[in-house]
């Protein structure tokens, strides 16, 4: 019998409290692990940066420091670099942890700067797969918003000065993750659907894809099933039981593509987020409106629940683009290989050509 030496040995999550209120167990988790009178490092969304905020209920200790980032834009390389150099140069030791609270964007922040604080050189040396070589100091995610899965993933997606691209590693993967749905309380109603979009896609394309096996299947069928639940079916399901569905789902929806990958639609909304700025959700909308010919079912199902919840997606943000940008945004698409392969099988370059790319980007 022959056995295959191939099969991926991937980090998960060690550590996950879930439900109503257990964000106020955090200063007792964090306890546990706190290095003498070593910092913890918070880095919090900067909407929370207001009075009665989820701000207001972190418990700071000896020299702790609480750091608010804009989710306003992608996280870059070198805003990961600063705020490292800064770490480094304020405190004698190493942080005993960083903890990141809010959306996609904030934990993709915090897991960087856990990685960056052990590992020399700029974020950006290590954009790819498999490049972080030593185990980063400990980080929790607690996600304000839900959908990208970032709390479970172990990538962090950065863009960074050539290209948008995730740092990919056994060690990016959080210590422990605080689930909470009523965090969720107060989300807007675009963001809640583009954020929960990404859930959506993320199973559309595992689900498809010809990386899939029986793992990333039972993961990626019961994010779906919630996804409908929560988008599309007319049920009775109060806010915070759609919320606490939406959690899981992201978090189903992570597991899913951490045994196999994503597909069309996030190669193209990178490269949407690394040329123009467009927020990984609403830009995984916007190409995922234009993929019948890839997802025809699922597009379906996707511009039903546009329909039922009266969201305008943006069109003609590519119209104006020079012949630099265009040519940049086909380079950090088609760099997505394994992308591509999960999407098209390994001779995708053969069928998705640049020409193609550009024509679709072009409809967007």
């Amino acid at each position: 019998m022959s056995v295959n030496n191939e099969y991926r040995n991937f980090p998960m999550v060690p550590r996950v409290v879930f439900g109503k209120g257990s964000f106020n167990q955090l200063t007792s988790i964090l306890d546990l692990k706190r290095k003498k009178q070593a910092p913890f490092i918070f880095i919090v969304d900067d909407i929370f940066d207001q009075p009665g905020s989820i701000a207001d209920r972190i418990e700071l200790k000896y020299n702790d420091k609480l750091i608010y980032a804009s989710s306003k834009e992608e996280p870059k390389t070198t805003q990961v670099d600063v705020l490292v150099k800064n770490i480094l140069s304020e405190f004698s030791e190493l942080p005993s942890g960083i903890i990141g609270i809010g959306g996609g964007s904030i934990m993709d922040l915090a897991k960087a700067v856990s990685l960056m604080l052990t590992n020399e050189g700029s974020a950006a040396d290590y954009q790819g797969w498999d490049l972080i070589k030593t185990k980063s100091i400990y980080h929790v995610g607690i996600p304000t918003i839900s959908g990208t899965g970032a709390e479970v993933s172990r990538t962090c997606v950065l863009s960074g000065p050539v290209r948008k691209l995730g740092i990919n590693s056994d060690y990016t993967t959080f210590d422990q993750v605080v689930l909470d749905p009523l965090l969720l309380d107060g989300v807007s109603k675009n963001q809640w659907f583009y954020t929960g979009m990404d859930c959506f896609i993320h199973c559309v394309e595992s689900l498809e894809g010809t990386f899939l096996n029986d793992f990333s299947q039972s993961y990626g069928e019961k994010a779906y099933e919630l996804c409908l639940e929560v988008y599309l079916e007319d049920n009775n399901l109060t806010v915070e039981e759609k919320n606490g569905k939406l959690m899981m789902a992201s978090w189903h929806g992570g597991m899913s593509i951490a045994y196999s990958q994503v597909g069309v639609a996030h190669a193209m909304s990178y490269g949407l987020g690394f040329v123009l700025g467009t927020k990984h959700g609403i830009g995984n909308c916007i190409v995922f409106n234009y993929l019948e010919d890839y997802y025809p079912e699922g597009v379906a199902i996707f511009k039903k629940m546009v329909k039922k919840h009266q969201i305008d997606i943006p069109k003609g943000i590519c119209s104006n683009l020079s012949d630099e940008q265009m040519e940049t945004m086909i380079n950090v698409a088609l760099s997505l290989e394994p992308l591509w392969e999960n999407a098209l099988g390994k001779d995708w370059k053969k069928i998705m050509t640049r020409e193609k790319v550009r024509a679709m980007y072009l409809k967007m």
